[in-house]
């Protein structure tokens, strides 16, 4: 079984703080399917503002979540280093279904499978999950460019 901590992660992904949303992988398979995690904890930059009396974590950000691990399946899978030479990019959500509220302490649990892969674009599924609970579902396309 593959892993990844945070170490790792950093080497395959150029995200950053705040923008890091992939805190762990627990499992992943090449070219097939990645399982993450996402630590959601009180004092992420967005909580102050969305919302002040009842912290949630917006969708956009679970989204970009899952999108991230669905980049990290693809640079996993091409054993592509996140470098200032390559660049992902997401070009397409469809089919996203938000179920449950995410709020400070949760742990999302994301999984991520590969549906295609054609010509440097590839098509995702992915669902985060909170306690077993589906938080979010989508499937996403994406791609990379080289621009070094």
């Amino acid at each position: 079984m593959n892993k990844l901590d945070i170490n790792k992660i950093l080497e395959y992904l150029p995200h950053r703080y705040p923008f890091l949303l992939v805190d762990r992988v627990l499992s992943y398979t090449p070219n097939e399917k990645l399982t993450a995690i996402k630590n959601v904890t009180f004092n992420e930059p967005f909580f102050p503002g969305h919302f002040t009396y009842r912290p949630v974590m917006p969708g956009v950000l679970m989204l970009e979540a899952m999108v991230q691990a669905s980049a990290l399946l693809a640079s996993l899978s091409i054993n592509a280093l996140a470098s200032e030479e390559r660049i992902y990019y997401f070009v397409g959500v469809d089919k996203a279904r938000f179920k449950r509220p995410v709020e400070p302490g949760d742990q999302m649990l994301i999984d991520v499978v590969l549906r295609r892969k054609l010509r440097g674009m590839w098509q995702c599924s992915a669902e985060a999950r909170v306690d077993g609970e589906l938080a979010c579902k989508a499937d996403f396309m994406f791609t990379y460019k080289d621009i070094g």
